[in-house]
């Protein structure tokens, strides 16, 4: 038999991945969040400072790239679209999943060099979210909310910001990048374990804008780590991109789960899939 040609070749693995992953994942509903731990800051806390270089150091390890899952989100409807480097960095090709079976191919995907950012771009996106991404307004103690698909499913992360640090990436590719530590209040009922997939997904605060891109995680320690406003600003200057979105808010911890199925439904917030060279 001849060879296949190499177009034919990553289409095939890219259906089958989205195929597999799509009868678990998709555009469905998360169950319900259970009751979070109480949420007893009355007060709002002092305002976040500015990064500093004794801020601690989190070391995180980037593996080989390897055909899989993320999170992504809209940032406007013309088909830009923003998720975590490290899930689409060196793919071969990258999509969008849809729906079950379905899949549109990245035209083009722009990682950032100075953080754990990337933006790729489809024909067109169904809906878009909003940013907020004025540092100065945030305020040590706020709540945020992590909306993706961790472990391949539909789910969601209610977190308090902690303060500010420093991650070290190496492996695949080497990175410093101030980054903001926030420490989990709940999650989707039944989601043990890791929060992986949920990398590249939105953080939302109370008035349903964004303010940061899940990026990793310590989930012995229950710290979630995203990107920084100032960082998604600097990506969308240095590509000349005008996010252009909608609020989802407001949120809070007894609505956040049910905001976050409607983000997925309206595919503002979508799984996508790396096929590894």
């Amino acid at each position: 038999m001849g060879r296949l040609p190499d177009w034919l070749i990553y289409l095939l693995a890219l259906g089958a991945i989205v195929w597999v992953f799509s009868q678990v994942g998709g555009r469905g509903d998360a169950p319900p969040a259970p009751s979070p731990i109480e949420d007893n800051a009355d007060e709002p806390g002092p305002p976040l400072p500015a990064a500093s270089v004794y801020d601690p150091e989190v070391l995180v390890e980037v593996g080989p790239v390897t055909s899989g899952l993320g999170t992504a989100f809209a940032i406007d409807r013309s088909g830009w679209w923003l998720t975590a480097r490290h899930v689409v960095d060196d793919c071969k090709e990258v999509g969008v999943v849809v729906g079950k079976r379905r899949a549109v191919r990245a035209k083009e995907v722009r990682t950032a060099r100075f953080a754990d950012l990337a933006l790729i771009r489809t024909d067109k996106a169904p809906g878009a979210l909003a940013f907020d991404l004025a540092e100065k307004d945030m305020r040590i103690g706020q709540t945020a909310f992590h909306v993706g698909y961790p472990q391949g499913q539909p789910g969601e992360a209610a977190s308090r910001l902690i303060g500010r640090e420093r991650l070290v990436a190496r492996g695949r590719y080497s990175l410093e990048e101030p980054v903001l530590a926030w420490a989990e209040l709940g999650r989707t009922e039944g989601l043990n374990g890791s929060l992986g997939g949920i990398s590249g997904g939105p953080v939302l605060d109370a008035q349903g804008e964004v303010i940061g891109v899940t990026i990793a995680e310590s989930a012995r320690r229950g710290r979630i780590y995203t990107a920084t406003p100032a960082s998604i600003a600097q990506l969308f200057d240095l590509n000349k991109v005008d996010p252009r979105g909608e609020k989802v808010g407001p949120l809070d911890l007894k609505n956040y789960d049910d905001a976050a199925d409607n983000m997925r439904f309206d595919l503002s917030v979508a799984q996508i899939v790396c096929v590894a060279k």
